[in-house]
């Protein structure tokens, strides 16, 4: 029998390519989206199953690995990948969307994981791949909040891959750079980072934006394919290796964190972001 795995966010970027690599590597997938009128294109696909999941919905998170299960006899692989961001200087943010974003990018991705546990214990095997970002290893300016999301996601993932090894499953974390053709990160028009911020950010932010251009315009070729083809690797390499590093872009500065010392981060990254108030 195909294995199965279980996507959210798979009406666009990331997840909808996932979802079409498995399919193409004889898969079975439960392609998830908080609106299944927009998995029309999955129509096409064998061995797909579209279903509702919102991950601030607990009983739609609960259906969706139901319906999975019911469909297709089991679910071997979870990618937790549906997630948004936020742009803007953090003053600016109101509460409400403070929480959001973690309702979604965090505590979405727990309560998905804790949803399916019980059928993976029980089987004692099960894979969990949960969609990081460069920006859960690095911290940048105007995404105070997407990266508190995801160091959040960083730390515990890494945290329950040791109580997990013990019932037979697996965590990664995937770290993909900048996508910028995929309309990734804002979940709506009015998440900009321009908007009623007061005049003393203002040229922080416009020679912020000139480095992100730049990011963008440096980005990989294909990244989305780039990405949906190592998010299958890292699920299916049989290895019990943590952390993917997906694209080449986010390397210097994943390399910056990881391998040199603090003061030297610290240098680099405000070479990067040289802006801060003269003294």
């Amino acid at each position: 029998m195909a294995n199965t795995v279980l996507i959210t966010g798979c009406s666009s970027g990331f997840g909808k390519a996932t979802a079409h690599e498995f399919a193409r590597n004889g898969w079975n997938v439960v392609a998830t989206m908080r609106d299944p009128a927009a998995g029309t294109e999955f129509s096409e696909v064998p061995n797909v199953l579209v279903t509702r999941l919102d991950v601030q919905d607990q009983s739609s998170i609960d259906g969706a690995i139901a319906a999975g299960i019911d469909h297709f006899g089991g679910i071997d692989v979870v990618v937790n990948n549906a997630g948004f961001a936020i742009n803007s200087i953090f003053e600016t943010i109101p509460k409400a969307k403070v929480q959001e974003i973690f309702e979604v990018n965090t505590f979405g991705v727990m309560d998905v994981i804790r949803a399916i546990l019980p059928h993976f214990r029980a089987k004692h095997a099960g894979t969990i791949v949960n969609v990081s970002s460069g920006v859960g290893v690095f911290g940048l300016p105007l995404a105070s909040l997407y990266n508190a999301s995801k160091f959040a996601v960083e730390g515990f993932s890494e945290s329950l891959s040791y109580e997990l090894s013990s019932i037979g499953v697996t965590i990664k974390l995937v770290e993909p750079g900048a996508a910028p053709s995929t309309g990734f990160p804002a979940r709506s028009g009015s998440e900009t980072a321009r908007l009623d911020v007061p005049e003393e950010y203002r040229d922080f932010i416009d020679a912020a934006l000139g480095v992100y251009k730049g990011f963008r315009t440096g980005a990989d070729e294909n990244v989305i394919d780039k990405v949906a083809k190592g998010i299958f690797a890292a699920a299916t390499d049989g290895s019990d290796r943590l952390r993917y590093v997906l694209t080449e872009d986010i390397k210097p500065m994943i390399k910056a964190r990881r391998e040199t010392s603090e003061d030297e981060y610290v240098a680099y990254m405000r070479g990067v972001f040289p802006y801060g108030r003269q003294k």
